[in-house]
């Protein structure tokens, strides 16, 4: 096991200011301008918008982004994302079309498709996500897909659908560690999470997982909870800075240092995954074509 230096700034670092390691450029560029026509163009959502990312610029720029299918508003109300919360219009049985032709006018090699709850629908939107993936994979044979997708809420067969229409891995975020779930995700369950990540793996896909650190855990829980991925079929895991989007939202208990992310992907590979992406800026998609053929 890696020993990890004590990190003692010569001052804490406050809460309402960001640290040098998370300064991030500005978007700018002809490929972003490029993928901003587009996704306005297709009307289409995107994570990255929705989301704040703060590596919106790098990903844009590279002519990349993460499609958000079934609308913008989520079902949950989950107390670190940025996402809006309500009750959702019907979703757009043509929006699959329309973000498989985005896709193919970018000329991307990978995408990364995600999407709201929708925990009003029987199906959970799945039909949705197969038809949306089925048409990418129509239009762009060579593009090769991870599908970041919600909680399923132990609708397996819903899970299925989702999973089944040839996407290369298939991804579902924890967040956050066990004993900080009512805090974070209250409306969901992690040991129902650990479940869809086993499900996802024992039908054979790339299995990958999402943590945010930063709002209370301790090392120990961070340990556990890769434990508990591992054993379920964990393959890649992001870990992250986690941001507080707006003041009603969950606030930053502590920003991570750098040497610490570098620790966890130690860690992380020391206790059985196969990938680890581990840094203040990291999110889900960071460098989602790293994860295809690992």
């Amino acid at each position: 096991m890696v020993m990890l230096p004590v990190i003692q700034p010569a001052e804490p670092i406050a809460k309402t200011r960001k640290p040098d390691w998370l300064r991030v450029k500005l978007p700018i560029g002809k490929e972003y301008a490029k993928v901003r026509n587009l996704v306005d163009q297709y009307k289409l959502h995107t994570i990255c918008e929705s989301g704040n990312c703060p590596n919106m610029g790098e990903c844009w720029g590279a002519g990349t982004a993460t499609f958000m299918i079934l609308g913008n508003v989520c079902t949950r109300s989950c107390s670190f994302c940025a996402v809006a919360t309500g009750r959702p219009n019907e979703y757009d049985q043509d929006e699959p079309r329309r973000v498989a032709e985005a896709i193919k006018l970018m000329g991307v090699k990978h995408a990364v498709i995600t999407s709201v709850n929708r925990d009003e629908l029987k199906d959970r939107g799945a039909s949705i996500w197969h038809e949306t993936v089925v048409q990418v994979k129509q239009l762009s044979p060579e593009t090769t897909i991870e599908t970041l997708i919600p909680d399923v809420k132990a609708n397996w067969d819903a899970l299925i659908t989702m999973i089944s229409a040839g996407q290369e891995v298939v991804s579902h975020n924890m967040e956050t560690v066990k004993e900080l779930y009512r805090m974070v995700r209250p409306q969901a369950k992690y040991e129902r999470s650990l479940e869809q990540i086993k499900r996802i793996k024992e039908y054979g896909k790339r299995t990958k997982s999402g943590i945010m650190l930063g709002v209370g855990e301790t090392r120990e829980q961070v340990y556990q909870a890769i434990d508990d991925l591992v054993a379920n079929g964990l393959d890649i895991l992001t870990l992250g800075q986690y941001l507080q989007p707006t003041k009603r939202h969950l606030e930053v208990a502590e920003f991570i240092h750098p040497d610490l992310f570098a620790h966890y992907r130690e860690e992380g590979l020391n206790r059985g995954l196969k990938y680890v992406e581990s840094g203040p800026l990291v999110r889900s998609s960071y460098h989602a074509e790293r994860h295809v053929f690992i």
